[in-house]
């Protein structure tokens, strides 16, 4: 079995890998081998970034994107993880719902962002909302199987120690679910910026998805690829975020290499 590179190693590789990838870009767009027309030139993206914050512009589009982004991704994996748990415990609850959750999972929910800009207006609320409907069921999903998936045996065997029912949510159920809504957390902040953004789309007179959808009206491809990489950047700072907290959480859980070991 080949042997896990060190961590140093592996960040001067993965650094090593983004600066190739951004001077083949370079070398690609310069030459026009890639027309530069519709994949745009990295000097000029980093322009458009600098002058974003340079001239204070981004900050009022980006503190609306950030706080429907993180306003969604809070509200959806509440709502989810509440809801998962109540169906995977209510037998009843969850045969009678079943065909109600995976109705509403299999509707494409962009059809749903003119019914909430309706309802609640073109302000943040629209945004969220739409954003909340795709946090939600991958979170809830993650949650109801990592419930569903404990062990009868253990769960007999701490009832026979005499735990309440208050005692096994907490020392069996929670700790078997965890680590489902962490790997849902991870998938959850992309699912946030994206009904964030297309919600900025299709309304809105501010926000980073407000400046990609101007600039895609006049064909500024440099200025979508900075958009784009901006709303990334945030995305794995918020993923990072995730990371830290589930390593704080699952501290019990082995390391890879041990298990190996």
């Amino acid at each position: 079995m080949t042997r896990k590179p060190s961590l140093p190693f592996l960040r001067l590789c993965q650094i090593g890998l983004f600066f190739f990838l951004v001077l083949a870009w370079y070398v690609l767009t310069a030459f026009e081998l890639a027309p530069s027309f519709f994949f745009g030139k990295p000097l000029v993206v980093a322009d458009r970034l600098y002058q974003w914050f340079a001239t204070g512009k981004i900050y009022i589009h980006l503190w609306t994107t950030l706080l429907e982004t993180l306003l969604s991704f809070g509200i959806g994996t509440i709502a989810g993880l509440a809801v998962g748990m109540w169906l995977a415990l209510d037998p009843f609850a969850s045969a009678l719902l079943d065909p109600y959750v995976k109705a509403a999972n299999s509707m494409p929910r962009i059809i749903l962002a003119p019914i909430f800009a309706i309802w609640f207006g073109l302000g943040i609320w629209s945004k969220v909302a739409l954003a909340v409907t795709l946090v939600f069921f991958v979170v809830f999903f993650n949650v109801y199987h990592g419930v569903r998936d404990v062990s009868p045996v253990l769960v007999s065997n701490a009832r026979m120690m005499g735990a309440s029912s208050r005692q096994l949510l907490r020392y069996v159920y929670m700790p078997s679910a965890t680590s489902w809504v962490f790997s849902s957390l991870h998938a959850s902040v992309g699912m946030a910026f994206v009904g964030a953004v297309v919600g900025e789309y299709l309304g809105s007179a501010r926000g980073v998805g407000f400046l990609i959808l101007q600039a895609e009206g006049v064909f500024d491809i440099n200025t979508v690829i900075a958009g784009m990489v901006l709303l990334t950047i945030f995305a794995l700072i918020l993923d990072t975020i995730v990371t830290i907290a589930e390593r704080r959480f699952l501290a019990w859980r082995p390391s890879q290499g041990s298990q190996r070991a």
